[in-house]
């Protein structure tokens, strides 16, 4: 189906919902999303999966007095949207009052047609199924490698329309594709495995060589590892490492949290929480990221936040209800998919850069880490405690002296952002676009080895 077929068809089931509410006395907005995707899988030399898909989903947040509530139909045909809109009428009859939600967004008219992130492909079908097999080949060609677990090629494009009973109408496109390997190593008793991926807006720029070379020479690097003594260890994060970690402290920034109160910094708006060399700002677009977007979840035009500036925290991520509930600007953060309730999300996540160069950083002796297990489940928000198992290197003025597994890293992540010995002075991505940072060192960790 054309682009003008899928944006004509989300419209009018938009505009079926809109005037189901209105007749009704309510106010609402719609979330109507549209995507297909492409995914192959390789195995033993073999194709093990080619599954297209293609879907759409539509979903409601109605507000009839200080009621919300929400209710989503697979379906766009209009016995289904009449359905939906019912639900979520009657649900509201039943919720508690929140006054806090309102539909804000008016008159917001913002139509994405930015090019970079949506880019023609015709690229052959044969040419994704051969970059899928090349990405095991390419792993159980390495001299050491036992086998390649995990290997594929995805895409994906997305529509979406966001309109609301106060005239705003918001449309947004996107393509993405993706490949990724896992290399396995077995040898004398010991096994290792890592994952590498590509992630980018053209099937050209996806760099295959990048990725199994990355999952194979981790892989290959970690396998003697083993424990390092019991201390306390300065600690540089590999860049999906360091995300991760942030990621699971990310309701420290978020308005949502702090209205229910599970937010420890709420009450810390002006004040220093870091140390004075670190800066975090949530940014809206920037060069190589894969979460732009013109509109937040609402309707609003989205804009780049400053969330911690020279160590001191100067705002949290809103929506508007939050922004409501605290007296303060919406920052364009709302988030909310179509099957969900409204809530607060960042993009991306950029610290700023430092002042050390790359020998500063890495000056000493320090552990490197590039893997991390169970980190979500490994820490308390609230408390800011972690402790987690993690892998990579001992190192000494920037070279990997041995491969360390085996440990558990432990700590308190509001501590740790305030024991910094050095921000280096280049900020670069992850592999997945959402996070940039230059390399920084912490102080000191505690790690549990030998």
């Amino acid at each position: 189906m054309s682009e003008q077929n899928v944006k004509a068809t989300l419209s009018d089931a938009v505009d079926q919902v809109l005037t189901l509410v209105q007749a009704k006395g309510a106010h609402a907005d719609v979330i109507a999303n549209a995507s297909e995707s492409l995914s192959l899988k390789a195995d033993q030399g073999d194709l093990s999966e080619h599954k297209v898909t293609a879907g759409q989903v539509i979903g409601v947040r109605v507000i009839k007095g200080d009621q919300v509530a929400t209710s989503y139909s697979e379906s766009l045909d209009s016995d289904s949207l009449a359905s939906m809109v019912n639900a979520a009428l009657t649900n509201a009859s039943f919720t508690k009052a929140d006054p806090d939600q309102k539909i804000r967004a008016e008159g917001q008219q913002i139509d994405s047609q930015d090019p970079t992130l949506f880019q023609a492909d015709n690229t052959p079908i044969e040419d994704k199924i051969a970059l899928a097999l090349a990405m095991e080949q390419d792993v159980v060609n390495q001299p050491r490698a036992t086998g390649a677990p995990y290997n594929g090629y995805g895409e994906q494009t997305q529509y979406q329309l966001l309109a609301n009973t106060l005239g705003t109408r918001c449309y947004h496109r996107e393509r993405s594709f993706s490949c990724y390997t896992a290399a396995l190593l077995n040898h004398g008793g010991k096994q290792s495995m890592h994952l590498g991926a590509s992630v980018s807006r053209r099937f050209a720029d996806l760099d295959q060589a990048f990725a199994t070379r990355l999952a194979y020479d981790t892989a290959d690097a970690l396998l003697e590892g083993g424990p390092v003594k019991t201390g306390q260890y300065a600690v540089v994060f590999e860049h999906n490492c360091l995300s991760e970690l942030l990621g699971a402290f990310g309701s420290c920034f978020s308005g949502d949290a702090a209205k229910r109160g599970t937010n420890p910094w709420r009450e810390k708006i002006g004040k220093p929480i870091a140390d004075p060399a670190l800066t975090i700002t949530d940014i809206a677009r920037i060069d190589g990221g894969m979460r732009s977007k013109a509109f937040d979840s609402e309707g609003f035009a989205t804009t780049d936040t400053p969330l911690i500036e020279n160590g001191i925290l100067v705002g949290l991520l809103h929506n508007s209800a939050t922004a409501h509930h605290f007296g303060v600007r919406h920052t364009a953060n709302a988030g909310r998919s179509p099957k969900g309730g409204l809530d607060v999300t960042s993009r991306h996540d950029l610290i700023g850069a430092g002042k050390q160069s790359g020998a500063e950083v890495h000056g000493g002796e320090y552990l490197e880490l590039v893997s991390l297990q169970g980190v979500h489940s490994g820490a308390n928000a609230i408390s800011g405690d972690f402790s987690f198992g993690a892998s990579g290197f001992l190192c000494r003025d920037g070279k990997r002296v041995r491969p360390v597994r085996g440990i558990t890293v432990a700590g308190n992540f509001y501590t740790m952002l305030n024991e910094i010995d050095a921000i280096g002075n280049t900020v670069t991505p992850n592999y997945d676009g959402a996070f940039f940072a230059p390399r920084i060192r912490f102080a000191r960790l505690s790690i549990a080895g030998e």
